[in-house]
């Protein structure tokens, strides 16, 4: 199984839409777009995970595909810990 970032979606698409999409690829496991807490809103990124035969083809056919006048971006997701840490100490 690989969990995909898939960015640049539109602001309307919700998680139902999202694993649509995908659905058209393979078998979406599960599929959820990124919200602001305080709004609500999409943040414009979600994360789709798929069996890994699946995910593959999925960065193939969706990665740049026009989706609502955006570009999509379809990467393999990177693990948090390989991820740089902001530094979050409030300073006195």
């Amino acid at each position: 199984m690989k969990k995909l970032y898939v960015g640049n979606l539109p602001y309307k698409m919700d998680d139902d839409a999202l694993a649509q999409l995908f659905s058209q690829v393979g078998n979406v496991i599960s599929a959820f777009v990124i919200k602001d807490r305080a709004t609500g809103r999409s943040k414009g990124f979600g994360f789709v995970e798929m069996d890994d035969a699946d995910a593959d083809a999925a960065i193939l056919q969706l990665n740049d595909k026009e989706v609502e006048g955006r570009a999509l971006k379809v990467t393999e997701a990177k693990p948090q810990e390989d991820r740089p840490r902001k530094d979050f100490r409030k300073r006195y």
